[in-house]
């Protein structure tokens, strides 16, 4: 079976039983990508993770505008299509909050956080196919969790509820560790504090480094201040890249 066959069954695995979970509040929303937008995430699979890699960039979850948009990781609308050469059709999730609809390639709105993501793969490589040969991109949890007020509220894991937390983190570094194994990277790059830890601790005992960048959310000042050089000079510094 080949290495991408193989993870679309791993994350169809993951898929099921992270849908057998019930949230309690403040979660009232979660829209889960890898169902609703199971074409083009598959599709992402096939053509960028069929082979080993050196690195993995990790996030964390979803974004309302990114991946919950597309079911790539940071999946940025213009960045998915134009750079990655994705697109599909994308349904819905079972609950969808009115103030953050699911319009998939139709969305307006950019995820400023894949937007520079993606920006910093293309300005350095130029092509999908450049970056994907030693790289990889993929989110810790492929949950999108939102409250129920009036815009619908984006929450972290970190945000869930102990209990609920701890059971996703089973899950997810149960899949993280599977996807090391079958990618085989020499470095996890966690994207942001959170990624990071999850990494740290998912991977402990395996022959993997793990490090960090900054998370390039607009919510953080830091990553308001030329993001994209600080990322670089942290992937330089540490020797990922040369």
């Amino acid at each position: 079976m080949s290495i991408a066959n193989t993870l679309i069954n791993e994350t169809r695995d993951l898929s099921a039983k992270l849908g057998q979970m019930s949230f309690s509040a403040p979660v009232a929303y979660v829209y889960s990508p890898l169902d609703y937008a199971r074409s083009v995430h598959e599709e992402y699979l096939v053509r960028y993770a069929d082979s080993p890699k050196k690195v993995i960039f990790l996030g964390m979850n979803p974004g309302p505008f990114g991946m919950a948009q597309t079911g790539v990781p940071f999946g940025e609308v213009d960045a998915v299509r134009d750079f990655l050469g994705l697109f599909g059709l994308v349904g819905k999730p079972l609950r969808e909050h009115p103030g953050k609809p699911v319009e998939g390639f139709g969305c307006g709105r950019s995820e400023v956080s894949g937007r520079r993501l993606w920006g910093l793969f293309a300005k350095r490589f130029g092509s999908a196919s450049a970056f994907f040969e030693k790289h990889y991109v993929h989110n810790f949890c492929p949950l999108l969790f939102l409250e129920d007020t009036k815009l619908g509220k984006n929450l972290t894991p970190e945000q869930l509820r102990t209990d609920e937390l701890r059971q996703v983190n089973l899950l997810c570094d149960a899949f993280l560790r599977r996807l090391a194994v079958v990618l085989r990277p020499e470095v996890v790059v966690g994207v942001g504090g959170f990624a990071e830890k999850r990494a740290a601790e998912a991977l402990s005992g395996m022959p993997i480094r793990v490090c960090k960048i900054l998370h390039p959310s607009p919510a953080s000042p830091a990553a308001n201040k030329d993001w994209e050089g600080a990322a670089t000079r942290a992937l330089l510094e540490s020797g990922i890249w040369e």
